[in-house]
């Protein structure tokens, strides 16, 4: 049983980061154009996040302290600054869209208009954070998601062409009618919601919520090799049944309910109930993370005192900076923009932002000052190498081909 709770992190970490509203929708509108011609950018994402999330679990479980600690410390106030403005921005901006996304899953589940569900998605937010326990944070909401596995049996119950679908994915590109600049844009932007940098500052800093040290290391790669994985291939599930549904169909994804269209076509009313409560526990335990994730960036370079561990008038200004940002969140949507639209450009931005966390994480995983003997290994370090060319080739393309393309139009 302590097992089983030992990988509660790395699920709602995956859970609320690889399969938040950005994934379901992006994936969706992937699989509805390109079938599954972009699996593969999922397979490289789940393999980018593992290897960051690794490298920052593990320097926070040695060195006691989280990724701003360091950042500033390791970089200077300067670089760090920069670090943090830019990571800030994208957070607030993805806060907005995971509370947005959870006012479209409530729409879904009553047929309510989402207006009326943001304040009440807000109010959950907060009070959960301000009252819940971090382990019954991630415990339930992570669980719950786990419901989201109904895509992929919804997947099987269609009873798929499994070698069309294999050729999709084995013989990457765009369909003649695709421009390749389009497809290049949705590989970014499916990069970007898998390798989200949120993702990473709630990963180690809950490794500090949940005082790990050297004893934890292999807790650390549990969580990631378990966690994010499962991540990746509820994407895959996702694109897939659009894949198989909506793509021949040539039905264009803008809302939640096409995203579950292919589920309900498989199981009914059953199948679809299963949906709601994952795509619920999904946007909610991502707007959780996304939360946090603010106070922790804004609290760790600043020296505040913050964390679940801590009493909130304790930890005062770390709580007070994440209702501000709840509060911008539905001042933003209550302008009337669409959550997806918002979703859609976070995850663009969120690759945009991305070689500023990744880069210094890398860094600080080789200093011996703060690793001792755990630093990365030859074969982390060429990996992790890898990656930086792959971030940033993927951070230089990202505007130019969000102009060309209008966004993906």
């Amino acid at each position: 049983m302590k097992k089983l709770f030992a990988v509660a992190l790395g699920i709602l970490t995956a859970i609320g980061g690889f399969v938040d509203i950005g994934d379901l929708v992006t994936n969706a509108v992937v699989g509805s154009r390109f079938g599954l011609g972009l699996a593969w950018v999922v397979l490289v994402g789940v393999v980018g996040i593992c290897v960051y999330a690794q490298m920052s679990g593990r320097v926070a479980a040695v060195s006691g302290r989280a990724t701003f600690e360091i950042i500033r410390e390791r970089l200077g106030p300067r670089a760090g600054l920069a670090n943090l403005a830019a990571s800030f921005l994208i957070n607030l901006l993805t806060v907005t869209a995971e509370i947005g996304g959870v006012a479209l899953a409530l729409q879904l589940a009553t047929s309510v208009d989402p207006m009326w569900w943001i304040p009440v998605a807000a109010f959950g937010v907060w009070i959960v954070i301000w009252r819940a326990r971090f382990d019954l944070l991630e415990n339930v909401t992570g669980l719950l998601g786990l419901t989201l596995i109904v895509f992929a049996v919804a997947l099987f119950m269609l009873s798929p062409d499994w070698g069309s679908l294999a050729d999709q994915a084995l013989r990457p590109g765009p369909p003649a009618d695709e421009p390749v600049a389009t497809y290049w844009f949705y590989a970014i932007a499916l990069f970007g919601a898998a390798m989200t940098p949120y993702e990473v500052f709630f990963f180690s800093s809950g490794a500090i919520e949940e005082k790990w040290t050297e004893k934890d290391l292999a807790k650390s790669r549990l969580n990631v090799l378990v966690g994010f994985p499962l991540g990746g291939l509820l994407s895959i599930a996702i694109a897939g049944c659009a894949a198989v549904v909506l793509l021949p169909a040539s039905i264009d994804v803008t809302s939640l309910s096409q995203v579950v269209l292919p589920v309900a076509e498989a199981g009914g009313k059953v199948a679809l109930s299963f949906a709601i409560v994952g795509i619920l526990a999904a946007t909610f335990g991502a707007a959780l993370e996304t939360t946090l994730s603010s106070g922790y960036t804004l609290a760790q370079y600043f020296g505040w005192s913050w964390g679940k561990f801590r009493r909130p008038a304790r930890a005062a200004r770390f709580h007070l900076a994440m209702i501000v940002c709840i509060l911008v969140a539905v001042a933003i949507l209550a302008t009337g923009v669409d959550p997806i639209l918002v979703t859609e450009y976070s995850v663009v931005f969120s690759a945009v932002a991305l070689p500023l966390t990744y880069l210094p994480i890398l860094i600080i995983a080789n200093d011996r000052e703060y690793m001792g003997d755990k630093v990365n290994g030859r074969g982390m370090n060429l990996v992790g190498t890898i990656y930086l060319v792959i971030i940033l080739v993927a951070a230089t393309a990202a505007i130019p081909l969000l102009i060309v393309t209008g966004a993906g139009a």
